[in-house]
């Protein structure tokens, strides 16, 4: 009888040790989404989007942007299919880091966040 609980246990540590292994092999392989920099992009390949409510963006946003508020975005993705740069931002960089969260759940992964609007303007000028 002990002989067979001893095999038994080691038949689980087995087991269990083999699956934490498969486990940690996995998580090892699987990469994060990368990003450009908006400096190492020519200007002309940048979607810039202003995550910010349409009151905000007609009070001033980056030249060539497009309003998509943060509450939109979903209902929006076909807008970003196919565009080689993406870059988001609002006013301080909070929605447009959850901008870019939402679009990488979504297979998006070409995604900048610029941080404020008022960033986005000085990198472009750099």
């Amino acid at each position: 009888m002990r002989n067979l609980l001893k095999i038994g246990f080691l038949f689980l540590f087995i087991v269990f040790s083999s699956s934490t292994i498969s486990a940690q092999n996995t998580k090892a392989t699987i990469k994060k989404p990368t990003t450009q920099k908006v400096k190492s992009i020519t200007k002309k390949e940048i979607f810039y989007v202003d995550v910010r409510t349409p009151a905000e963006f007609a009070q001033g946003s980056v030249k060539g942007a497009v309003n998509i508020p943060l509450d939109q975005i979903e209902k929006q993705l076909a807008k970003f299919k196919g565009k080689k740069n993406i870059v988001v931002f609002c006013r301080s960089g909070s929605r447009s880091s959850k901008a870019k969260a939402i679009l990488e759940q979504n297979g998006i992964i070409n995604v900048t966040n610029g941080g404020s609007w008022e960033d986005v303007i000085a990198k472009m000028k750099k």
